[in-house]
């Protein structure tokens, strides 16, 4: 009875465990900057590269931050991930498109940043990606 009493404790501390080890991982909610995602594009072909395309808000321009939200948005193996970062309060397009120029010019002037996840996984982010003429 002792044993069995014992091994039902650690099976109840091993769930708690991984319970609070799951529900207390880093998200965008968790990083400092105030990202909201004001649009998004996905294409729906599902047997190839799968294209992402966010436009994002942020009240400071925290490159770190930025980056580290890049990094959780979803990513499928070959397919491609990218994320505009425009200044919060600031015009943003509420519409974006799979193909590049992924949103009208107009809106160049307010991009922060620009994060970009390839086909084979390589992580850049662009600082003032329109202004200094990357894209």
């Amino acid at each position: 009875m002792r044993i069995r009493n014992l091994i039902i404790g650690l099976c109840v501390l091993i769930g708690v465990y991984f319970l609070f080890d799951s529900l207390s991982q880093p998200n965008p909610n968790t990083l400092e900057g105030d990202f909201k995602e004001v649009a998004m594009y996905r294409n729906p072909n599902n047997t190839g590269p799968v294209i992402r395309v966010f436009a994002v808000t942020v009240a400071d321009t925290l490159w770190e931050q930025m980056r580290q939200y890049g990094d959780m948005m979803p990513y499928t193996k070959y397919g491609t991930t990218t994320v505009y970062f425009f200044r919060k309060g600031g015009e943003v397009p509420s519409e974006i498109q799979g193909t590049a120029p992924h949103f009208d010019e107009s809106f160049n002037h307010n991009c922060l940043a620009r994060y970009h996840k390839d086909a084979m996984a390589t992580v850049t982010l662009s600082t003032y990606p329109f202004l200094h003429g990357e894209l």
